[in-house]
């Protein structure tokens, strides 16, 4: 049976998950983002010990694909390798993906158990003001 776009991306999103430096929490996460070209953009969580300055898979991944100058993203998967539920983004990165990533975007999501949940970027930040709404004249 051929793997599907989306459980292929989850596959990479867990082999990133694998290399994640989360030396402080043990909770690891990796990412895998479609391009428009068709290449596979991969990122993991970074930690560090003053907690905000972590960085998330779904950052690290996106962050990359642009330095590599992507600019064209068709769909992101997230694996939370020790997470109990499939584990969607988090604010921050909904917020980042958003600038870089039409409503309509999928966005897969998995966790330990392999359970895949595929939703809308829009779904996940409804009303965003990049897209949703007109600016006031």
């Amino acid at each position: 049976m051929a793997q599907s776009r989306a459980e292929e991306l989850i596959a990479r999103a867990r082999q990133a998950a694998a290399s994640a430096y989360a030396r402080y929490s043990h909770f690891r996460v990796g990412a895998a983002l479609r391009c428009g070209d068709g290449s596979i953009m991969t990122g993991f969580n970074i930690e560090n010990r003053s907690f905000g300055l972590t960085v998330c898979a779904e950052r690290t991944a996106l962050f990359g694909a642009l330095a590599a100058g992507k600019s064209d993203f068709k769909e992101i998967a997230v694996v939370g390798l020790d997470s109990e539920v499939p584990l969607p983004p988090c604010g921050a990165c909904r917020q980042v993906l958003t600038e870089f990533m039409a409503p309509d975007t999928p966005v897969h999501f998995s966790g330990k158990d392999g359970k895949i949940v595929t939703v809308r970027l829009g779904q996940l930040l409804p009303n965003d003001s990049l897209h949703d709404f007109e600016p006031r004249s």
